[in-house]
């Protein structure tokens, strides 16, 4: 069973704290031997931030000029480069532990990506994968996936300071 929390319109740093709380709620009950479903989803959506991956070598002259459109900036240790997020966008942040499933990150994105072009079909978008990570409608993308995993753990990242 997976708890579902619905947030609202959150700021970025709060759904990560909320993020945090809840991995260390995991990680306590393993280290503890408890096997506790903890598992949850959280479903918010953010005022403007730009949010970006590891991978991500974004210019500061590029994050002062999106500071100046109004959004906030975010690096994590997530996968992934830059994304945008904001009002009137669904944001799903899953604190899952993958062993509770399959310990593969490879077979959970795909998992993600699966449930994502299911739904579409069910509102009769044709949605589809492509090789870049994420879901697909043509050559736009519908859903991006951004993950960051520790001993299982899910969650979307974190500041990587």
């Amino acid at each position: 069973m997976v708890k579902v929390w619905k947030l609202g319109l959150v700021s970025f740093d709060t759904a990560h704290k909320i993020q945090q709380v809840l991995a260390r709620k995991h990680l306590n009950a393993l280290m503890n031997g408890q096997n506790a479903n903890l598992d949850t989803l959280l479903l918010v959506e953010h005022k403007p931030v730009y949010t970006v991956g590891i991978r991500d070598e974004t210019s500061k002259e590029e994050i002062n000029r999106l500071r100046s459109l109004g959004a906030e900036f975010r690096k994590t240790n997530r996968g992934g480069l830059i994304t945008f997020h904001g009002p009137g966008q669904l944001v799903v942040y899953p604190i899952i532990n993958l062993k509770n499933y399959k310990t593969s990150v490879k077979w959970y994105v795909k998992s993600l990506e699966e449930i994502v072009i299911k739904l579409c079909d069910e509102l009769g978008v044709e949605a589809g994968r492509s090789p870049h990570t994420g879901v697909w409608v043509g050559d736009n993308k519908i859903a991006a996936i951004g993950i960051h995993a520790s001993r299982y753990i899910t969650t979307h990242g974190r500041d990587p300071k």
